[in-house]
């Protein structure tokens, strides 16, 4: 008997199963995408069910939500969000992050639509849903340039508060600063304490998805401008620190952490 004849063949289901474990296994296999835009939807339905559920509460019930646990808790969804999920998509949830990961070569500019209209249908089934239980206006749960405060103004808060935010990802996802899931917590503490001191003013949104949705549903589109203009303009002005701090990013860590793993443990050959 020969070497090939002694090789086993595999039956028809056997070969199926290798199959689906080959298409899990290659992370650029167009067929898993579904996948990572579902986890986005998921991911961004859960960040805007907290961050424009704590103004529509608080609205519905005056005096129980403050000021502080409406920006705290945002911040600690995206830390679970991260820990759950991140693996799988990159848990970018907002569009200015996806746009810095692809200047920053860490993520296909072919990718980046599909992620960015994910989030944005997240971000509008979780203004729904918290419309029609809260049963208060979404606009409760949008961002706006405070009173007396100009759109301009909000803008640069915007820009800045978005610098630091995609620096700190960037920073935690790529190259020597890779620190893996540990990164959740240094985006998650950063968006606490940004929306600590900087939401007066604007809201501390940092994310066009997380307005964009109260705003879609409450038909109210004051100033989001601001929310496009400065999340973005911010997101460039940190690929170019990182830039700067780094070099070129298109590294194999930066580039996992921006696209996701959907191949986890369970799925290796030999563990259990």
């Amino acid at each position: 008997m020969s070497a090939l004849q002694e090789v086993p063949r595999l039956g028809p289901i056997a070969r199926y199963e290798q199959e689906v474990e080959d298409r899990i296994n290659d992370f650029n296999d167009p067929r898993q995408e579904w996948r990572r835009l579902f986890s986005e939807v998921l991911g961004t339905f859960f960040l805007v069910l907290v961050a424009a559920g704590g103004g529509m509460m608080g609205h519905a019930f005056p005096g129980v939500i403050s000021r502080t646990a409406a920006v705290v808790a945002p911040a600690l969804m995206v830390m679970a969000i991260i820990l759950f999920m991140g693996k799988v998509s990159g848990a970018h949830l907002n569009p200015a992050v996806s746009i810095a990961f692809a200047l920053r070569r860490d993520f296909p500019w072919l990718r980046v639509p599909g992620y960015v209209v994910a989030q944005l249908i997240g971000a509008t089934l979780a203004a729904l849903f918290l419309r029609s239980v809260i049963n208060v206006s979404a606009m409760y749960g949008s961002n706006y340039p405070a009173h007396g405060y100009s759109n301009v103004a909000a803008f640069w808060m915007e820009l800045i508060l978005t610098v630091g935010l995609v620096s700190v990802i960037l920073g935690t996802a790529s190259g020597a600063q890779n620190v893996g899931i540990i990164g959740a917590f240094g985006v998650g503490g950063y968006i606490a304490l940004a929306g600590l001191w900087g939401s007066p003013i604007s809201g501390a949104s940092m994310n066009p998805a997380r307005t964009f949705g109260p705003d879609l549903v409450s038909t109210t589109f004051t100033g989001y401008w601001v929310y496009v203009a400065g999340p973005i303009a911010g997101a460039a002005l940190a690929v170019l620190i990182a830039f700067v701090l780094r070099g070129r990013g298109g590294g194999k860590s930066g580039s996992g952490a921006a696209q996701g793993d959907i191949f986890t443990d369970v799925y290796e050959a030999g563990k259990s």
